[in-house]
């Protein structure tokens, strides 16, 4: 009797496109429990290599585990899943078995100056267990923390090729942060949100001196409460985006932000569309105030589309600190 057998693969573009849309669910659902780890005031434990006991913010005893028994695991927003990272971590010490080597000894006396002696105060960067406690094996579909850390951001140019002038053939083409409409350029985002639905980002930039990475938190969170139909100023959800634009408008809070602590989170480092053109048109004000203070001649250079590179090697230059704990 013959029998079929019907295989998955990415290759195909109907399975591409549910794998994609678990990963975007899944890494989700991630950045939500980071984020109630991040601000968690109730986390309690006692250090695993002495009887220091730590309480209020988990970074409170990674750093010192990193400070007092050069033993480091990573920044702590790069963590996830923290208590059970650490839950088997100490599995594994209880367990007499070394964390980089993964060797079992008789006694822990023996255990300690093995990891001392060997500098083995450090977990093992080819065992997979460890992955799903970090956001960056959440980042790319199908790729893991090392190859994400060793891809070069230069491969984005052909180094064959040095002749640019193909980059100023095709038009940023932005899309508002309100409504569908697009354009070209910054100043005519700038001015067609400004006129249409009263929002200055100019002014918020100047106002609250936002950086490069701030405005590009700042607005991947307003294009992440406009998508899910919730007003940033009161945080009251509407059936329909456009029910958002009345409320916006007659309430008053279309110029009215949120307190920085809210959308000043490494969750909104990641883009809530992708390709958003309108992050690559962003420009640090802070770099044109510092030309302008300084008594030299300063010639202009065109680096719009440098900037589109910079915005893309945002989340994997922030996350990469894995690697070097590793």
């Amino acid at each position: 009797m013959q029998e079929d057998y019907f295989l998955l693969c990415d290759v195909l573009p109907e399975d591409r496109v549910l794998r994609e849309k678990l990963q975007q669910k899944r890494l989700e659902e991630v950045l939500e429990q980071q984020q109630q780890e991040r601000e968690d005031r109730s986390f309690q434990r006692v250090c695993m290599f002495c009887s220091d006991e730590f309480s209020g913010n988990r970074s409170s005893l990674l750093n010192h585990m990193a400070r007092e028994h050069s033993f480091s695991i990573g920044l702590p927003d790069n963590i996830v899943y923290c208590n059970q990272f650490l839950d088997a971590l100490q599995g594994k010490l209880d367990n007499l078995q070394c964390l980089y080597c993964e060797k079992t000894f008789r006694d822990k006396t023996t255990l300690k100056d093995h990891m001392r002696k060997k500098a083995h105060r450090r977990i093992n960067a080819n065992n997979s267990e460890y992955d799903r406690y970090y956001i960056i094996n959440y980042l790319e579909l199908g790729k893991t923390w090392e190859e994400v850390q060793s891809e070069d951001d230069r491969e984005m140019v052909d180094d064959g090729d040095d002749d640019w002038s193909d980059w100023q053939s095709h038009p940023v083409s932005a899309v508002c942060l309100f409504c569908e409409h697009q354009s070209e350029t910054m100043e005519q985002i700038y001015t067609h949100m400004k006129e249409a639905h009263g929002f200055d980002l100019h002014e918020l930039r100047t106002e609250l001196s936002l950086r490069f990475y701030d405005q590009v938190k700042l607005v991947n969170f307003l294009r992440r409460q406009l998508h899910q139909s919730r007003c940033y100023g009161c945080q009251e959800t509407f059936s329909c985006r456009q029910e958002v634009l009345r409320h916006l408008k007659e309430a008053g809070h279309v110029m009215q932000l949120p307190h920085k602590s809210t959308w000043n989170q490494p969750q909104y480092y990641f883009p809530t569309y992708e390709n958003d053109a309108l992050l690559c048109t962003l420009s640090d004000g802070d770099e044109d105030e510092r030309n302008v203070s300084e008594d030299v001649p300063v010639i202009s250079e065109d680096v719009s589309n440098l900037r589109a590179l910079k915005q893309n090697s945002v989340l994997k230059s922030l996350l990469k600190s894995r690697g070097s704990c590793r």
